[in-house]
């Protein structure tokens, strides 16, 4: 869509949602309502919730950008909904948002597209975790299934820390993962309109990226462009972009990586929705890397709108 039809539309910045990344989310919706103000656009706040198709209807909503993060939101729920209503919308479609959300799945699609990721395996509510036959060793990282923003997430030393951290994840999934954990630097790819923009290392207080090193200033050095060799460098941006593609993703998203001493790249996950708040990685990377800022960054963003089943 041009800049001058988009400028005709009502649209529509769907923040909060229903999932633990709320918080998150409504600043990021913030942060996206306040930039599109300020370029001109014809711009509405939407929390959602339950009820979000009668609030589009009554508000008129045309266009949607969606800053939701976690469940409902980043997972094809809100992207469903969209289709339905003939909403074009940001972001990914229906199936690449499902798929980056379940870590399972992507990690299975990540590894039939020749993408690196750790040695990892899937345990149901229920399920016992024998260490006897458990092909890689601690540490491990045990990690929700189904959730962002390092939600429910452990980095487990010994087999008397393993019960707790499984216990805490599976009160957000009933699907866990137990993966080998990395020791490696924290490298992110920002993609936008599907091709890689540049890069961004993160040097975490905490032991790693967690929620509290995400979101509260101060708990992380961020070190945009990463120093890296040219040759390693392209590699990231080639294997984010191949990343992108192999979920099927439209328009933007962040690729996460660890980068160990010997230059192997482990995939992590796929952002489809990534934040766009003060603290987050995308807009840095794009103002960084690309000379671009956040309102223009928001502007690129939404001009991207579409809807992506066609019938």
């Amino acid at each position: 869509m041009t800049r001058d039809e988009m400028k005709t539309k009502k649209i529509g910045v769907l923040m909060g949602g229903l999932s633990a990344e709320r918080e998150v989310s409504l600043a990021s919706g913030a942060a996206v309502h306040k930039a599109l103000l300020a370029r001109g656009y014809d711009a509405v706040a939407v929390d959602v919730d339950r009820h979000l198709p009668q609030v589009l209807a009554r508000e008129g909503v045309q266009v949607a950008f969606i800053a939701l993060h976690g469940r409902y939101g980043e997972d094809g729920a809100v992207q469903g909904v969209l289709e339905l209503m003939g909403i074009p919308y940001t972001g990914s479609g229906v199936m690449a948002s499902a798929l980056a959300m379940n870590k399972i799945f992507a990690k299975q699609v990540f590894a039939a597209s020749g993408l690196t990721v750790a040695p990892y395996l899937v345990l149901r509510r229920g399920e016992d975790l024998d260490l006897e036959t458990l092909e890689f060793s601690f540490p491990l990282v045990v990690k929700p299934s189904q959730e962002g923003s390092s939600v429910g997430v452990s980095i487990v030393k010994s087999a008397e820390a393993l019960p707790s951290a499984l216990e805490m994840a599976f009160r957000y999934d009933r699907e866990i993962l137990v993966e080998q954990f990395i020791k490696g630097r924290e490298i992110q790819v920002g993609i936008l309109d599907d091709r890689a923009m540049g890069a961004i290392e993160i040097v975490p207080k905490n032991e790693f990226y967690d929620f509290e090193a995400k979101y509260t200033d101060g708990m992380a050095e961020h070190i945009c462009p990463p120093v890296l060799s040219a040759a390693l460098y392209r590699t990231l941006m080639d294997e984010g972009e191949k990343a992108h593609r192999s979920l099927g993703c439209a328009g933007y998203s962040r690729v996460d990586f660890l980068v160990t001493d010997t230059g192997a790249c482990y995939l992590l996950e796929v952002n489809t929705l990534p934040g766009m708040t003060s603290l987050s990685l995308l807009p840095e990377i794009a103002q960084k890397e690309a000379g671009m800022d956040f309102e223009e960054l928001v502007e690129r963003i939404v001009l991207s709108a579409e809807l992506k089943i066609q019938g």
